[in-house]
Parts: structure tokens; sequence; C-alpha cells
């Protein structure tokens, strides 16, 4: 479970959001400023971010107030698990990220791995839809929904991408170091188990 600052942080950020999307009088719009602002003092508070970035990205979007959703395509070739070197951190994940407009879940997968993999892949099914608060990953300012969905290689080779350096297929006792803000250990093991077992049910939260 995520740390509760981190939970009151995002509450009170995703209220005073919703609230500015829909309030008339000009006093409720100053409340929901004044919470907005709660938001970013309490994420300032607890992390190493500037006050400005975090207001630009945790509290600058506007609308009603909906988690994220991270999309990551599970590919295998024989017993062994397709991985990416993220840039950000040298360390490694299921290719994937931010699902995009106009693209549905399995479009994306399939983009995000021939991106960041050189693989032309396609969709077969989803294995899993987690809330990532749930799973052990590090705090995150984003209420974040996590899908993993299960590919097949039909094409292309391995190569890099803008923000991969490297791209390789791993045993599941010999797993890399992971970017656990994208993917655990305990997530990857789980691919492992619909590799061995293809009729599991879909994981959910």
């Amino acid at each position: 479970m995520e740390e509760k600052w981190l939970t009151w942080a995002k509450e009170i950020q995703a209220i005073a959001q919703t609230g500015l999307e829909y309030a008339k009088d000009v006093y409720d719009i100053e409340r929901y400023e004044m919470l907005r602002e709660l938001s970013v003092d309490i994420m300032a508070n607890y992390t190493f971010e500037s006050r400005e970035k975090i207001r630009m990205s945790f509290a600058g979007d506007k609308g009603y107030s909906t988690p994220k959703v991270d999309i990551r395509g599970v590919v295998f070739k024989e017993d062994r698990i397709l991985m990416v070197r993220e840039k950000i951190d040298g360390k490694w994940s299921l290719p994937g990220g931010w699902a995009d407009i106009g693209y549905s879940p399995s479009e994306v997968a399939v983009k995000e791995i021939r991106e960041e993999s050189g693989f032309t892949a396609r969709a077969v099914r989803l294995l899993g839809v987690l809330d990532k608060k749930f799973h052990g990953h590090p705090p995150d300012p984003y209420h974040i929904y996590k899908l993993f969905i299960l590919c097949e290689i039909v094409g292309g080779e391995a190569a890099g991408g803008l923000e991969t350096s490297d791209v390789g297929f791993f045993k599941e006792e010999e797993l890399p170091e992971l970017s656990v803000g994208r993917n655990t250990e305990k997530q990857i093991r789980t691919m492992f188990e619909y590799l061995r077992h293809p009729d599991k049910p879909i994981i959910l939260d």
C-alpha cells in the first residue's frame, strides 16, 4: 500500500481539479485553488521535486480527474521474456508506456514494442489490470492503472529506441535489475505464470 501522505495529496489534488472544472462561484473557485496548492505543498514537502515542476505536472491537469493508464507488452520467446533497458535509469522493463489518445490498448502495446524493442508484434490477450498502489512500486504522484497485454512477435529485429538503449530476452531465474517504477519482480514472475498456465484468468487490481 502507498504512503498515507501520497494518498492524501492525490485525493486533495483530484478534488481540487474536479472542483475547478465545475465550480462557478468565485469563492468556491478560490477554495479549490487553495486545495490544489495544499496538494502541491504536501508533495514538495515529501519529495525532492521543485514546487514549480510539481505544479506543472502533478497539479497541471484540467477537467474531471481520472487515473492515468500505463500499458506493458508481454512477449515470450520460448522460456524467456522480452525486456528493454530504459535510458532514464539504465534498468530493465517490459516495453510500454502511457496510453495514447486515439489508440486502443492493443494498439498501444504493439506500438510500444515496436518503438522500444524493434520488433513487430500483434496483441493476443489481456493478462492483467493492476492498480499501481497495491503492487510495491515506489511512490508516484499519479494514480495509475497498469495493463499487461500478451503479444507475439511477427517480424522485425532487436533495436533500441528513443527511450531505450538495449533489448534482451531473459529467463525467470536470470532477471536483470528492474526499473521498478515500471514493473516489479513479482509482476514479471506473474507474467511467467501465464507462460506456464495459458488459461490462467485475468488478474484484476
